[in-house]
């Protein structure tokens, strides 16, 4: 796959604007669709879109198919015909989300609006709702199963459920299944409004020629549908307990490295099995973005394990990933894959080959171009073109933040390689992922607004505070749309509104 040359923006949905606690799919997001349009971006990055679990995280979700409730609009769900009036919302602060109250004043609103829809929904509404658990039933029916038993125990782990339930005994499933009917009608009902203000919002993107390119971590959650529905997928032990975890051995960030501690996959019985679950997913996530971001692309060619129960990710090993074969099954079944490989990390020459055999460009991130020497690989006289820029990451701290706690020897080697004294950093390393031969440049919102460590979205190992920066109402002003729209002007990142998805990641 290969993007023609043009830019975007990465900006997660929950850091919108609004009067209800959180960024959603309503008018902002359209608003913001606008100023993408006049800034002369093809793109919009955003994170995964599922419904966030453990720290708020998105790559932490409870299904790895579904969307997140709490990006529903409740104004939408007015003028859509779901709600007669939105339950008055309590006083949100507007430049960070308090997810605590968040979770509960959107869950009364959604609440309000299955009562509202069971009452009056009209033959059109419930036909959609229906067309739209059929078409979903792979992964809607166990994953409102899930969150329906979910809530009954408190919020528990599954594997701290009844046993019966746990190892979904089938007079279990069907009890349960018909205790809490209500429940599972009613998560099933928030998918579809998800579905429903999500399907409109990308509509509007495509139709005024912007791409959205979308997230899809490599592991998922534990305490999730995935594993809870299939756990023959998983490297996990009788009672349903991970015997192996998800990692990154240690580097030069992390004496311990990184202990995530997602189950691992059965890779041996998912390829037994044609590679299913893995292409319904893509499809579920194609159906819902124009290119996918592949969180981790290394692990598809090694991943590194660890055995449950260690402190660290010290004492692991490289197992061997499934490769190509997956990507093959992948192609076979649903067509060209439009992927962006996230390639970082200890990439050897095996992730490499794998990366460009499957012609998935892959990541460069400027924030770790300096300091190592001129052959650095992140360094924008090492680039191939089938590549994309970032100025950084999610992961990353604003360009002001990581700027301001460079070394000495570092922050001249930013000065020199960029001809500018950093007084204006976060633009002067946009303009250099720009002017690059990268196909496409993405930079974070809060880069292009100019803002400090405040604005970071997360921090790596810290369990608390992240995902929380709301944007500002009017921040993105007019004159720094029309200085986004010149750069992108200037460097050749223009297409033009007509171009179909296929011109534009083809």
């Amino acid at each position: 796959m290969r993007f023609v040359r043009s830019s975007g923006i990465l900006f997660h949905p929950t850091s919108l604007p609004g009067a209800y606690g959180i960024g959603d799919l309503g008018d902002e997001a359209h608003e913001f669709l606008r100023l993408l349009v006049e800034s002369g971006q093809t793109f919009w990055q955003v994170m995964p879109l599922g419904p966030t679990g453990y720290g708020d995280s998105p790559y932490q979700a409870f299904s790895a198919f579904a969307g997140n409730p709490l990006l529903v609009s409740p104004d939408k769900l007015v003028v859509d015909g779901y709600l007669d009036v939105t339950p008055p919302p309590p006083s949100f602060p507007a430049e960070r989300v308090d997810y605590g109250p968040v979770i509960q004043y959107k869950m009364e609103v959604l609440r309000s609006s299955f009562g509202f829809f069971q009452r009056r929904a009209t033959p059109a509404q419930r036909d959609a709702l229906c067309q739209f658990c059929q078409a979903n039933a792979f992964w809607l029916d166990d994953y409102a199963l899930f969150m329906a038993l979910k809530r009954h125990h408190g919020g528990g782990v599954w594997s701290q459920w009844e046993p019966e339930i746990v190892s979904r005994r089938p007079q279990a499933v069907q009890r349960w299944s018909e205790t809490l009917h209500e429940e599972i009608e009613r998560e099933k009902y928030q998918q579809f409004l998800f579905d429903l203000q999500w399907g409109q919002l990308r509509h509007a993107a495509n139709a005024q020629g912007v791409r959205i390119i979308g997230d899809a971590p490599i592991f998922v959650a534990y305490d999730s549908a995935d594993v809870w529905a299939h756990p023959e997928m998983f490297r996990l032990d009788s009672a349903g307990r991970p015997t192996h975890v998800a990692g990154v051995p240690p580097d030069y960030f992390s004496p311990t490295g990184q202990l995530w501690g997602n189950p691992l996959y059965r890779w041996d019985w998912m390829a037994d099995h044609g590679f299913g679950w893995w292409i319904e997913r893509l499809r579920k996530i194609f159906e819902m973005v124009d290119v996918v971001r592949l969180d981790h692309f290394r692990g598809f060619e090694a991943y590194w394990e660890v055995p449950a129960g260690e402190e660290t990710a010290i004492n692991g090993r490289w197992v061997q990933g499934p490769g190509k074969a997956l990507f093959v099954a992948a192609q076979q079944a649903l067509g060209e894959l439009p992927i962006i490989a996230e390639d970082l990390g200890v990439i050897t020459p095996e992730v490499e080959a794998l990366r460009d055999e499957c012609g998935f460009p892959g990541m460069k991130v400027l924030q770790f171009a300096f300091g190592s020497g001129a052959d650095n690989p992140y360094l924008p006289h090492n680039y191939t073109q089938n590549c994309v820029v970032y100025t950084g990451t999610h992961d990353n701290d604003t360009t002001i933040g990581w700027f301001a706690t460079r070394g000495t020897e570092e922050r001249k080697a930013i000065q020199e390689y960029l001809a500018r004294d950093g007084h204006d950093i976060a633009w002067d390393l946009m303009r250099l992922a720009h002017s690059s031969v990268a196909d496409l440049a993405v930079v974070p919102l809060q880069d292009v607004l100019r803002l400090g460590s405040e604005a970071r979205m997360n921090t790596p190992g810290r369990a608390g505070g992240n995902w929380g920066w709301r944007l500002r109402r009017g921040a993105f002003t007019d004159q720094l749309v029309q200085h986004l729209y010149d750069m992108t002007r200037i460097y050749g990142r223009l297409t033009k509104e007509t171009e179909s998805p296929e011109a534009i990641a083809s």
